[in-house]
């Protein structure tokens, strides 16, 4: 089945046309800028060198069109379009064919994720518009964390508040989360029961799965909580919120951006980018050492974290951009948790080898592995798999 996977961020449109059976992309590319001036539109199809256009995309729907209609050009076949959303809120617990009452429903929980839920439900609409024939389908990045047990999940809050106003910990990245639980199974012949698994990015989160269900996972009700990340800060005392708006006379909307897009690795080092921290670090810059070692250290705490949702834990791994490139961060983490029976081969760990790679000792009681994260497979799946079904 070739299924066009779209995933619409807060200024851009990714998407990638996957045949489900071989695991080919024929096609893939992207929309830059989209709601800002200076748009560009790359793309490539069907082994042709990869293309850069200047192109405006006043909305999502713009940048949509651009990308079907180049497709229509290069004369592929769509049999399907999965939809990646970030937030299914207290609705969705797996991947869904759209109809009218589910788009309603994506639009519903955008109060959760509005930079995000609004610009994707907008796409479906233009593809359920302009292409009736295609089934679209939806794939949720909380659906893995939907039935995370109950002492998880559950904040201490009033419950009547939280039952208005559907608070609970959702978590994010669950895609990948499931797409990595899959892979685990297979590598190790269904050995693997208790994984955390590290999605680090510039975006980070932790998971812990048990026999293939989330029992915990650090990001809540929004993808802010948890470890530290690029420009995000991560879990912090909840009435810092209060203090800067009481005392420093911050608006609620400056506390959101600040915490959002000027704290994390930036607000430490002066860059959200690890490699940038690293070589800073390297050449004795105070601020990118202690961003660094901050880094290491609260991905460290949340992995000891997530174990104990388990009770144990005996396998860690590593994906996503950071935890699939970047040694040193690994390194870091593994060392910290030698007293939980985590051991690297650091000579492993320095290969940067390619595809999924085990990197701890063979006497290491904890495996830990390097696996690379494949949500646009996933969601293709997803999409072969619901429409099956129908």
């Amino acid at each position: 089945m070739n299924v066009l996977v779209v995933n619409a961020g807060s200024s851009t449109l990714k998407y990638q046309l996957i045949d489900t059976k071989t695991h080919k992309v024929s096609a893939k590319g992207s929309c830059e800028r989209v709601g800002f001036s200076g748009g560009t539109f790359t793309h490539t199809a069907n082994g042709e060198p990869k293309v850069t256009d200047s192109v405006e995309f006043p909305d999502h729907k713009a940048a949509i069109e651009v990308v079907l209609k180049d497709l229509e050009a290069h004369n592929v076949k769509i049999d399907g379009i999965g939809h990646r959303i970030v937030q299914g809120g207290w609705y969705f617990g797996d991947s869904t064919l759209v109809d009218a009452d589910i788009l309603a429903k994506i639009r519903e929980v955008a109060p959760l994720a509005p930079l995000h839920n609004n610009p994707e439900a907008n796409v479906i609409e233009f593809c359920l518009e302009q292409y009736p024939e295609l089934p679209n389908v939806t794939v949720y990045d909380t659906a893995f964390h939907f039935d995370m047990p109950k002492v998880a999940q559950t904040y201490a809050l009033p419950q009547d508040v939280c039952e208005k106003l559907h608070i609970r910990k959702y978590g994010a990245h669950g895609t990948s989360y499931r797409y990595i639980s899959q892979k685990v199974a297979e590598m190790t012949n269904g050995a693997a029961h208790k994984v955390v698994v590290c999605h680090i990015g510039s975006g980070a989160s932790l998971c812990a799965i048990e026999d293939g269900k989330c029992m915990d996972t650090t990001m809540g009700l929004t993808p802010l909580d948890g470890v530290m990340m690029g420009t995000r800060c991560g879990s912090i005392d909840p009435a810092t919120v209060c203090y800067l708006q009481r005392e420093g006379g911050y608006t609620f909307d400056e506390v959101d951006d600040m915490m959002n897009k000027k704290s994390g690795l930036l607000a430490i080092s002066g860059t959200n980018d690890v490699r940038d921290v690293e070589e800073g670090a390297a050449a004795g810059d105070e601020g990118c050492a202690l961003a660094f070692d901050m880094f290491v250290y609260k991905i460290a705490t949340k992995v000891a974290e997530m174990a104990t949702a388990m009770c144990g834990m005996d396998t860690l791994v590593f994906t996503a951009g950071i935890g699939e490139h970047a040694p040193a961060v690994r390194a870091g983490v593994a060392d910290r948790l030698a007293w939980m029976g985590v051991h690297m081969d650091h000579a492993k760990n320095a290969l940067r080898a390619e595809g999924a790679w085990c990197l701890s000792t063979p006497d290491s009681p904890v495996a830990v592995y390097v696996i690379p994260t494949d949500e646009e497979y996933m969601i293709a799946s997803d999409v072969e798999r619901i429409v099956g079904s129908k």
